[in-house]
C-alpha cells in the first residue's frame, strides 16, 4: 500500500432542517407512517406545480457561508432518471449553476480540504426491499415505496478530491457534521439518514495523474465509511497489479460483508440530460439578506478550537476533543471565575462526558481546579470530586471534606517513603542506578498506602530528591 496513494473525494447529502419540503407544504418530518406526509407536489401529479422554500434557501446559504463558499444565483434544472421512489421520473436539482461555489473546510489536525460546489435538490423517496432472500432489490421478493422523505430538501455537499486516507474522510465527515449542526441546517443524524455519504474511491502512484474512480454508496457511518474506502482501494490495487483495469462505476457497499460490489455502470451528465427547471425562476438571493445571514452565523468548530489553543494554550488534540463535545464554554466560563486554565482543560478531556457540561456550575468548577493546583487535592481525589459534583451538585471544598480529603503534609510522605525503602532495598538500589520505571512502584505504593491521598506529584518529586 506504501507504494499507492489513495484519492478519496466525498459527496455529502444533508437533509435540511426545514417545517415544509423543498417544494411544497408536506411536513419534512422523521418517522412518520408511510406515505402520511405527502401531497400533488411529492407524488408528482398533473398540474401540480413547485414552489421554493424560502427557509431552505436560507439554510443552504447558511451552510455555504460557514463552508467558505461564495453565494451566488442559481439555477434549477431537471435531472432525468426513473427510480420507482422516484414519483416524476425526474429529481429537481442544481447543475450547471449552484447556489454555493469554492469554499474549504479545516480539520481538527490542521488540513484543509477543498469543497468544489454545495448545491439544493429535493431528496427521493425509499424504497425496503422484502424477501427471504435478503434487503437488496436483486434477492427481493417484492418492494414497499414510501413516499415520505420525497421532496425534502437536501444540501449535497462535494468535496474536491483532497482526502487520501479514511481516517482523513472519516474526519472530514464528523467536523462537517459539526459545521451543520452548529449553524443549524441540519440535524446531521447519520441513523435518521439526515446525512448520508457517498465516496469516490481511486488509487494512483504518488505523483501519478489521477486514476479511475469508483462510487461507492450504502455508507451509513463513519465505521461503514473508513472500511469501504480501504476495502475499495486494496480492490483497485490488486486489479492494476494483475495488470487488469479499473472500470468506472457505482459500487454498493455490503456492511455484512465488508465488501463492496457492482451496482451499476456509472452514470456521466449527459445521461441525465439536464435541461433548466422550466417551472422554477433563478434564485438570486439580495446581497443584504447574505450579510444579514453571514451576521447570524455562531462561531463555528474550527474558531472554537484555535480560540482555546491562543487563549487558554490547550494542544490541538484536547482543543478538538473539548469543542467536539460542546465542553468549551464552560472551559473558558470556569477560568474567567479564576480556574485553573491547564487543569479545567484536562478534566473536560478526560473526566466529563458529552452533555454534561449544564449539569456543572462553572464557579464550582474553576474552584474545583484551583483546589488541585494548590495541592489541596490531588488529581484522584479532584476527580472523585467532579464526578460527584455532576451527579448531585453543591461546593467542591465541602465534598472534599465530607470525603476526608486533605492535603497530606511533605513530613508524613517523608516517613513513609522511609519505611518503604527499608522495606524494598534492591528496588531502592535499582532505582538510584537509573532505572525509572521503578519509580511507578514506589509511587504505587505510597498511593496504596495512603488510599489515593497522596499527590503523585509531590511524591515522585520526593523520590527524585533522595536519588543520589
Amino acid at each position: 500500500m506504501s507504494e499507492w496513494e489513495t484519492v478519496i473525494g466525498l459527496e455529502v447529502h444533508v437533509e435540511l432542517s426545514t417545517a415544509t419540503k423543498l417544494f411544497s407544504g408536506s411536513p419534512n418530518h422523521f418517522g412518520g407512517e408511510p406515505n402520511t406526509n405527502i401531497d400533488p407536489v411529492t407524488l408528482g401529479l398533473p398540474g401540480a406545480l413547485p414552489v421554493l422554500n424560502r427557509s431552505a434557501v436560507e439554510l443552504a446559504i447558511r451552510a455555504g457561508l460557514a463552508l467558505g463558499c461564495t453565494v451566488q444565483p442559481s439555477v434549477f434544472a431537471r435531472k432525468n432518471y426513473f427510480y420507482p421512489d422516484m414519483p416524476k421520473g425526474f429529481q429537481i436539482s442544481q447543475y450547471d449553476r449552484p447556489i454555493n461555489v469554492d469554499g474549504s473546510i479545516e480539520l481538527p489536525g490542521g488540513t484543509v480540504i477543498g469543497i468544489e460546489r454545495a448545491h439544493l435538490e429535493e431528496d427521493t423517496g425509499k424504497s425496503t426491499h422484502v424477501g427471504s432472500g435478503g434487503t437488496r432489490i436483486h434477492d427481493a421478493d417484492y418492494s414497499l415505496v414510501d413516499f415520505n422523505r420525497a421532496g425534502v430538501p437536501l444540501l449535497e455537499i462535494v468535496s474536491r478530491p483532497d482526502l487520501r486516507s479514511a481516517e482523513d474522510a472519516k474526519a472530514y465527515v464528523s467536523e462537517l457534521r459539526a459545521v451543520l449542526v452548529t449553524v443549524g441546517a441540519s440535524d446531521g443524524k447519520m441513523e435518521e439518514g439526515s446525512l448520508r455519504v457517498d465516496c469516490n474511491v481511486s488509487v494512483r502512484r504518488p505523483g501519478a495523474p489521477l486514476g479511475t474512480r469508483c462510487e461507492v454508496k450504502n455508507v451509513n457511518s463513519l465505521r461503514s465509511l473508513g472500511r469501504a474506502i480501504d476495502y475499495e482501494a486494496r480492490r483497485q490495487i490488486d486489479l492494476i497489479e494483475s495488470g487488469e483495469a479499473v472500470s468506472q462505476e457505482t459500487r454498493h457497499w455490503n456492511d455484512d460483508t465488508g465488501r463492496t460490489q457492482t451496482l451499476r455502470s456509472k452514470e456521466e451528465a449527459t445521461d441525465y440530460r439536464y435541461f433548466p427547471e422550466p417551472d422554477l425562476v433563478e434564485v438570486d438571493p439580495d446581497p443584504a439578506w447574505i450579510e444579514e445571514i453571514r451576521s447570524s452565523l455562531p462561531s463555528l468548530p474550527r474558531e472554537r478550537r484555535h480560540r482555546l489553543v491562543d487563549e487558554l494554550g490547550a494542544d490541538p488534540l484536547s482543543a478538538a476533543i473539548v469543542v467536539e463535545r460542546g465542553l468549551d464554554r464552560l472551559v473558558f466560563d470556569a477560568v474567567a471565575a479564576g480556574g485553573d486554565a491547564a487543569r479545567a482543560l484536562n478534566h473536560a478531556r478526560n473526566n466529563v462526558a458529552d452533555g454534561e457540561a449544564d449539569r456543572l456550575d462553572a464557579a464550582g468548577f474553576a474552584s474545583l481546579t484551583t483546589m488541585e493546583a494548590d495541592g489541596a487535592l490531588t488529581a484522584t481525589q479532584a476527580k472523585t470530586v467532579l464526578a460527584e459534583l455532576i451527579a448531585e451538585g453543591g461546593d467542591p471544598a465541602e465534598i472534599a471534606a465530607r470525603h476526608g480529603f486533605q492535603a497530606m503534609d511533605t513530613s508524613e510522605l517523608d516517613a513513609l517513603l522511609d519505611s518503604l525503602i527499608e522495606a524494598h532495598p534492591d528496588d531502592w538500589a535499582k532505582f538510584c542506578a537509573g532505572e525509572q520505571k521503578v519509580m511507578g512502584f514506589f509511587v504505587g505504593q505510597v498511593m496504596k498506602a495512603t488510599r489515593g491521598q497522596a499527590d503523585g506529584k509531590v511524591v515522585t518529586a520526593l523520590l527524585m530528591g533522595r536519588r543520589p
